[in-house]
């Protein structure tokens, strides 16, 4: 088995050396960083050496890229966020036509009827109108004849017991008038409340 020799430490580099070596290194590096990496990824050339080489070109060329890049970028950032606010524009133009499509009646009445009272609200229309309405009942229930008659003539549409509300259409079968009889049969008082739109001439109390 044989052992290494140690080196002697006149074979071993100086401080001196050593900081020689590291002062090449480090310039070396300083040089190679000016004259090529700099020319060549971001179009920099204080020496010009980068432009004999073409290196420059391809860092300019790098740096087009990235420009058009980041450009494209932000283009698809706006376009995200003029698309978004569009949509929330549409959207609350959506709703609110919507809201007022809906909650927009012609005409609207309300009364209260105590246990054993009734009444009767008439449209007068003629033969093939159409009216739409919605009866809204609070605190009790109601029975109620949605009925017509006119020029000899009667019908029935429709009949409820122990109502808490309708809605719906009514189309007038011949001309005269068309609509409801409530009575409150409950042992309690009944708030009736009722909207239509649509066509017809008037929209009266017939009780």
């Amino acid at each position: 088995m044989f052992n290494a020799e140690k080196p002697s430490l006149e074979e071993l580099p100086s401080s001196a050396q050593l900081i020689r070596s590291t002062a090449i290194a480090a310039a070396s590096a300083v040089a190679i960083l000016v004259t090529v990496v700099l020319p060549a990824e971001y179009n920099i050339d204080p020496t010009g050496i980068g432009g004999v080489l073409g290196l420059a070109e391809m860092g300019e060329i790098k740096t087009q890229l990235a420009e058009e890049a980041e450009a494209d970028r932000l283009m698809e950032l706006e376009a995200e966020e003029q698309s978004s606010l569009m949509n929330d524009i549409f959207g609350l133009f959506v709703g609110a036509a919507h809201a007022q499509e809906v909650e927009v009646w012609r005409d609207e009445i309300t009364f209260t009827l105590a246990p054993g009272d009734s009444a009767e609200w008439k449209l007068v229309m003629e033969e093939g109108q159409t009216v739409e309405y919605r009866m809204l009942v609070e605190g009790g229930r109601v029975n109620f004849d949605m009925h017509g008659h006119g020029g000899g003539n009667s019908i029935t549409y429709e009949k409820g017991r122990g109502s808490t509300g309708d809605e719906g259409k009514i189309v007038a079968a011949f001309d005269g008038e068309h609509g409801w009889f409530w009575r409150n049969r409950d042992s309690s008082d009944a708030t009736v409340t009722v909207q239509v739109r649509g066509e017809y001439a008037e929209f009266k109390d017939a009780s």
